[in-house]
């Protein structure tokens, strides 16, 4: 069979939903894009980890929507809502963070202009099989263009914790309780745990950095993209594995009620739990290709090259020996960090979305 035009996500979650807006906005129809994923709802999983967490605004700033194009933001969109000035001046000294109400309901209204559901089959994809100018998706196809927004292949909790409830999931507080972790995650439910009036220890091997967003601003320029992709294979992954170090935002909102339970004796530092009632791992989520059961088959199949947890991608977040100028297999989301290191930001998945647009539109 001859391959069609038509492309196809794999996945459907945030990532993929911003890619599917992406491609409609470059001009795709919904009938030549398949979406194959587990949610038709892309927000059903992200959902339910930010409400288990209590989460109630965006780490992401204005530029962090789903939207094709970049204006107008979330910022421009509450000041149409409300009238209030005070998004659009937060923005300008990259201070303004959505809610995530307000993030939620322009991610369903993005699923309904972009006529995602027309597009979406529910089917998890087990195998990726290359054939010449295209793919098949377990047997589906082919397609000229692939794109592989799977998302974090779960949830990680270190091996003398695996019994302990993990932060992405439906939980309520104990008096007592051990937060295992030093991240966004973790410093979220440092101060929910307070709050519900509970004792914590925070279980952390290591002190977290202090910064606004997950990966600083620099790499999510131009320039400095490209000292990055200037790196050797080496200095790469030091490089990621720099960055995934455990970090939340600085500034009083996080600080004075930590200190204040401080010295009220409600919170401190522990290497163990020493008797907690209760244990949250707020350790995020596996990480690398092997954790994947897609991706992992993927390299074996093909003979990929990887490096570390990682697999090897060009700037555009494209495979290279499995792509040419008839076919692209590209990925988005956090295996894509080869490429872009926020790769795991809507951003990033930007990033992917546009580049795997471009390839599209070369060979239509």
């Amino acid at each position: 069979m001859e391959p069609t035009r038509r492309c196809a996500i794999v996945g459907s979650g945030l990532a993929a939903l911003a890619a599917y807006a992406t491609l409609r906005h470059g001009g795709l129809a919904s009938n030549e894009i398949a979406v194959l994923g587990t949610h038709e709802d892309p927000t059903e999983v992200w959902r339910v980890r930010a409400a288990a967490i209590r989460q109630r605004q965006m780490r992401s700033e204005s530029d962090g929507h789903l939207a094709a194009a970049a204006f107008p933001g979330l910022a421009v969109r509450e000041l149409v809502r409300t009238g209030s000035l005070r998004p659009m001046v937060a923005t300008v000294a990259n201070r303004y963070h959505p809610s995530v109400e307000a993030f939620l309901a322009h991610a369903q209204d993005v699923r309904r202009r972009t006529g995602w559901s027309q597009s979406f089959t529910e089917r998890r994809v087990g195998r990726i099989t290359a054939r010449e100018g295209g793919f098949e998706l377990d047997g589906d196809g082919p397609f000229a263009h692939v794109l592989v927004a799977t998302g974090h292949p779960g949830l990680s909790r270190p091996g003398e914790f695996s019994g302990a409830v993990h932060a992405y999931e439906p939980h309520e507080y104990a008096s007592r309780i051990a937060i295992v972790g030093a991240g966004m995650a973790a410093a979220t439910e440092w101060l929910n745990a307070l709050a519900a009036g509970s004792e914590v220890v925070s279980i952390r091997r290591r002190e977290p950095l202090r910064r606004p967003l997950n990966v600083p601003r620099t790499f999510f320029s131009k320039r400095g993209l490209g000292a990055y992709h200037s790196l050797s294979n080496e200095q790469r992954a030091a490089k990621l594995r720099e960055l995934a170090a455990a970090s939340f935002p600085p500034g009083p909102a996080w600080d004075e009620p930590l200190a204040q339970a401080e010295r009220e004796g409600r919170f401190r530092v522990e290497l163990v739990p020493n008797g907690a009632e209760q244990v949250i791992c707020a350790t995020g989520f596996k990480r690398g290709f092997q954790e994947d059961p897609l991706l992992a088959r993927l390299v074996t199949d093909n003979g990929l090259a990887t490096f570390g947890r990682w697999i090897v991608l060009e700037p555009d977040s494209t495979i290279p020996t499995l792509t040419d100028n008839s076919r692209t297999l590209s990925l988005a989301g956090v295996a894509a960090q080869w490429a872009f290191p926020a790769a795991d930001t809507i951003a990033g998945a930007k990033y992917s979305a546009r580049a795997f647009l471009r390839r599209i539109c070369r060979t239509r």
